[in-house]
Order: structure tokens, then C-alpha cells, then sequence
């Protein structure tokens, strides 16, 4: 899943996103509001970590744009302020979440993946079954013929986006943005390591190799 993190305070940004990307999350970072609501408004996030005050574009006014413009992706609101009008104002705008500053680390993830499990349970369910293999999107769990199977955060992250797509050619530039964030520019044959240890792990008729097209995940 991806997010973006909209938080002018650098070092909290980047202390954030290190953390997500180690629980399996593709994450982006902007510094300013107006920036933050053109990306969020691009509509490619899962959630929105979002801080009120910001540079631009306040967070409450961000926030309000994209209900108005009719996006739905869940919006947690970070804030250093306190008090019960603060937080009203929040979800009056439309946020699903509130969380004050400083707040715990351990808590925020929570929150996250509440939301996120808030938002799954309306819509399919969280669990994709291609021939025995099934993957837990909410749990982050895979199991092979009934035995769970253990993944890294990464492993389970590239699994995913062929997953929901079972069947079809994913390409690497769509594994990239997905499980990577957009300032990675490193080499996109990364890909290629995490396909070998998936393969390796869930066996290597599971995973085919479309050459010039990207990879199909099969029943297997």
C-alpha cells in the first residue's frame, strides 16, 4: 500500500517514512500543502498522514479540497495543537483520524493500520486466493496449501500488487511505484531479487516472467 505524508517538519517527515517503509508501506513525502493536495489528489494513495499547520495550504483546507472534490482516501490528521475544537474542526473537514503531537510511534502505525483495515472491510475482502496460495492484505499474511509462509515487508509488498491483479501482466515501473516511493532512483532490477526470493518461497511456477512486460502471478 502506498502513502503520503504531508509534514513541513523535515526531520518528523523523514523519521515517519522510515519507519512505515520498514512495516512494508510505499511511501511519499511532501513539505507543503498545495503540494500535498495535488499528489493526494492524484488519487494513487492508500492514506494520508497529514499535518494541519503547513506552508501553502493549511491541512484543514487540504483536507476539505479533496472531500470536495469527492476523494475518499482515508486522512489522518497530525497536529502539535490540543483541545476538543482543534479536533472537531479536523473531522468536520472531513478527516478520518486525529492524532496530537508528540505522540508515540507504536500509536501512529495503529492508527494506520486501523484505518486501512477501516477502509478494507467496506469494500472486497482483505484475503486474495490464487489457486492455494491466499494473501491477507489486512494481516499481511501469506499461506501456500495451508501453511503460512514467511515475508519480509518488501517480499510481501511486491506479492501484493501481483496479487490484486492475479492473472495479468504487472510491469515494473507499476511494482515500483507501488512498493517503492516516487524519489526512489536507484536500479529498477531490484525487482528482479525480490521475484527470485518469492519464487524461491511460494515456488517458481507461481511467478511468471512476461519478457518485456513485467510478471503474471498464477495458480499454482
Amino acid at each position: 500500500m502506498r502513502l503520503l505524508i504531508v509534514e513541513d517538519e523535515k526531520r518528523l517527515a523523514v523519521s515517519l517514512a522510515k519507519g512505515l517503509r520498514a512495516e512494508g508501506f510505499a511511501v511519499d513525502v511532501v513539505h507543503d500543502g498545495l503540494e500535498g493536495l495535488h499528489r493526494a489528489g492524484e488519487g494513487v494513495y492508500d492514506l494520508v498522514v497529514l499535518d494541519i499547520m503547513l506552508p501553502g495550504m493549511n491541512g484543514y483546507r487540504v483536507c476539505a479540497a479533496l472531500r470536495a472534490a469527492g476523494h475518499d482516501v482515508p486522512i489522518l490528521m497530525l497536529t502539535a495543537k490540543d483541545g476538543e475544537y482543534d479536533e472537531a474542526e479536523g473531522l468536520d473537514t472531513g478527516a478520518d483520524d486525529y492524532l496530537t503531537k508528540p505522540f508515540s510511534y507504536v500509536v501512529l502505525v495503529a492508527r494506520v493500520k486501523a484505518l486501512l483495515r477501516r477502509r478494507g472491510s467496506a469494500g472486497p475482502s482483505p484475503v486474495l486466493r490464487i489457486g492455494g496460495l491466499s494473501v491477507d492484505t489486512a494481516a499481511r499474511r501469506v499461506f501456500r496449501d495451508g501453511t503460512e509462509v514467511a515475508l519480509t515487508a518488501k517480499e510481501f509488498a511486491v506479492l501484493e500488487q501481483l496479487a490484486v491483479r492475479a492473472g495479468e501482466v504487472v510491469g515494473k515501473p507499476e511494482i515500483l511505484e507501488h512498493v517503492w516511493d516516487f524519489a526512489y532512483d536507484g536500479d529498477p532490477n531490484i525487482i528482479e531479487v525480490y521475484i527470485s526470493a518469492l519464487r524461491r518461497k511460494l515456488g517458481a511456477s507461481a511467478i511468471q516472467t512476461v519478457r518485456g512486460a513485467g510478471y503474471r502471478l498464477v495458480a499454482s
